[in-house]
């Protein structure tokens, strides 16, 4: 599959870049599934806690006697069945890591990318080289692609700062270096601008063993 390349003022530069392998599999949607749980997981801080019975303060005297009340029999104030009691089987600190392969997750990235080129949502930029953060150049950009309110992930082939910090007011818009993207990236986008050189580093990485 190949697309054309754009400047960043929107004109067709005359050239065409082959996409290869990180946008041409059959999605597999289970691996996509599989990929966006690990992130949102990783995502949970899992620092929840409650006290349970040993760690309430309180008297541990018996509160009546066993027999003759007329009530159930209760040894402890802080049973989880009375008010002000611990808590039973509450939460604890925890993590929710998950783990999957490197293949598996290039496999979920690539099967999103996949997902985008197939809805014609990717768009390739010549380069977005910045000598200074600017949200007007950056939403400039944007607007030249009809990009304008819309969920964009911007892949840039190497860390780019400038191009970063243009983002920040923009809330729909996502900077990603291309080594650094995962699925849920793009499946959060509704479109993606990725440079020229991204997509060699996209390729690259899909070729690795």
């Amino acid at each position: 599959m190949e697309l054309s390349v754009y400047q960043k003022d929107g004109i067709d530069t005359g050239r065409t870049v082959v996409l290869g392998d990180a946008f041409d599999i059959e999605p597999h949607d289970h691996v996509l599934w599989l990929d966006v749980r690990r992130t949102q997981a990783a995502r949970r801080s899992g620092t929840a806690k409650t006290k349970e019975r040993g760690e309430i303060t309180g008297s541990t005297r018996k509160l009546y006697r066993q027999k003759g009340t007329g009530m159930a029999r209760s040894g402890s104030v802080k049973s989880p069945l009375r008010r002000g009691g611990g808590r039973t089987f509450g939460p604890r600190p925890r993590k929710y890591r998950l783990r999957l392969s490197k293949k598996t997750r290039r496999l979920a990235r690539n099967s999103a990318l996949s997902y985008r080129l197939r809805e014609e949502e990717v768009h390739v930029v010549d380069a977005l080289e910045f000598n200074t953060p600017s949200t007007a150049w950056l939403s400039g950009i944007l607007g030249t692609f009809g990009l304008d309110g819309s969920r964009v992930l911007v892949v840039t082939a190497s860390n780019s700062p400038h191009v970063f910090r243009s983002s920040t007011n923009l809330h729909r818009v996502v900077v990603r270096e291309a080594r650094n993207i995962c699925a849920e990236d793009v499946l959060r986008a509704r479109t993606l601008l990725i440079e020229e050189g991204a997509v060699a580093v996209l390729n690259q990485a899909t070729t690795e063993s």
